[in-house]
């Protein structure tokens, strides 16, 4: 795809957007770079790395359109957003960054030479985008984790341009966001982990909306892994080609599952037990899910098992996702503050298979709670609520009799929480709500929990 003097509109400036810019820049394109904020986060970056680029912040309107043929939007931005709608009118081609990727792999002559796998999924993604790469690694394979998991596609396109290697493969982790503009990835292996309700503001059409940008993700010669417990994702299945499942359950033929063997709980590859879940560092049986999507998407690659399965031992995991911080009076503090939604917190809960004092609330997204009244009421032996959407979560444990409280800091509701746990129990911080009502982001929210977390250890014993 030549792009020498094709006049190219990015459209928001964020880590996509800046590297849109940088690599449409690379190719000899005349740029222009629009955000609506006054000051996006991209601005010195951009005027050091494209000084020629024109650059306009503020409201958008359509001039930003004239006299242009290629306009890259950045994940941020709807294909719904009026000024997208204007462009497609004047028969203005639009694509994402993870589209543009494709191509170039494609142009570079390096599609046949590397493997692309590519993750999707409303929970669980980021950790098994992170363990596949970690197990191409352990096959020997040069590989490049990029995407939604930062950094950019095309930033590690660059980077490994510029130091003049081909990576083996490519593990990608694709929000619908981005895979509302890719048309052409056409992955070797792909994933939906599963779907549940996120994002619903941004998605009109609602869940079949949701699940269909998604699906987009598997292209034409693309393997599909499939979680056979999803009905969303099984529906995804497309005629003719390859597919691996697996699931919760025991799995059929050469898909993967859990078994129970003599009290242990087995990975498992068809009637072949792989790898006791008590012998993984990654902690919860929702991990082992994400253990057993990784095992099959580098079997659809043909990566040899018993390395993949050795290296799956060692992966002890991400920050901020059912993460131990600390135990103390026989109570362990976990930190799940990337747990943004209600299916990744149910996910957790189930997951751990403890007692929890548990923490939740903050910026719902539109999203239903119900989900969490029963599990609350399994597992949960008290609930701290914060931030904006405490009220709504109250709402549904009153329902489920689940004992709960509002509290006004993060800081107050680790401190109810541990009040209420008792020996053997765990304070749970996952709080199925985004963070920006209260915080700077989640890893923010994470930090104030597991500072007040280490001041209560300092000083000792409740009495």
């Amino acid at each position: 795809m030549s792009l020498l003097g094709t006049h190219v509109l990015v459209l928001g400036l964020g880590e996509s957007g800046l590297a849109m810019a940088r690599w449409c820049g690379r190719q000899g394109a005349v740029l222009r770079v629009a955000d609506s904020r006054a000051a996006p986060p991209g601005l010195d970056a951009l005027a050091r790395d494209l000084p020629a680029a024109e650059l306009r912040c503020g409201k958008f309107d359509d001039s930003l359109l004239d006299g242009i043929a290629l306009l890259a939007l950045s994940p941020g931005l709807a294909p719904h957003e009026p000024l997208v709608q204007a462009a497609k009118r004047r028969g203005i081609e639009v694509v994402g960054e993870i589209e543009l990727f494709a191509r170039a792999l494609r142009d570079l002559g390096w599609r046949e030479r590397a493997k692309v796998i590519a993750i999707t999924g409303t929970n669980g993604k980021t950790t098994t985008t992170t363990l596949t790469g970690a197990l191409c690694r352990a096959c020997g394979l040069s590989t490049e984790v990029a995407g939604n998991i930062s950094p950019a596609a095309l930033d590690a396109l660059m980077r490994v341009l510029d130091e003049g290697r081909v990576p083996d493969a490519w593990v990608l982790e694709l929000s619908s966001f981005q895979l509302e503009t890719t048309d052409t990835l056409d992955a070797d292996a792909a994933t939906v982990l599963n779907v549940t309700q996120d994002h619903l503001d941004r998605h009109p059409g609602g869940m079949p909306a949701y699940a269909a940008e998604k699906a987009r993700i598997f292209g034409a010669h693309t393997v599909q892994v499939l979680n056979r417990d999803d009905s969303w994702v099984s529906a995804m299945r497309r005629d003719g080609a390859r597919v691996i499942r697996f699931g919760d359950g025991e799995p059929s033929g050469n898909d993967y599952g859990l078994r129970t063997v003599e009290g242990r709980i087995q990975l498992m590859r068809g009637h072949q037990a792989l790898l006791a879940l008590d012998d993984m560092k990654l902690a919860g049986r929702h991990n082992a899910h994400n253990a057993l999507a990784a095992l099959a998407l580098c079997e659809a690659v043909g990566l040899p098992q018993d390395r993949c399965v050795a290296a799956l031992r060692d992966f002890s995991g991400l920050p901020h996702r059912v993460e131990t911080v600390l135990e103390h009076a026989g109570v362990r503090f976990i930190d799940d503050s990337k747990g943004t939604n209600v299916g990744a917190t149910v996910a957790a809960i189930e997951g751990l298979g403890r007692p929890l004092a548990l923490i939740l609330g903050g910026d719902g997204k539109g999203q239903d709670f119900a989900p969490l009244g029963p599990v609350c009421a399994r597992h949960a032996r008290f609930c701290a609520l914060i931030g904006r959407d405490a009220p709504a979560i109250a709402d549904v444990l009153s329902a489920h009799g689940v004992s709960h409280r509002t509290c006004a800091t993060l800081e107050d509701a680790t401190r109810a929480a541990f009040a209420a746990a008792q020996p053997g129990d765990a304070v749970l911080l996952s709080p199925a709500c985004a963070s920006l009502d209260m915080f700077r982001n989640y890893a923010h929210r994470a930090e104030v929990f597991i500072a007040e977390a280490r001041r209560i250890a300092a000083e000792g014993a409740p009495s």
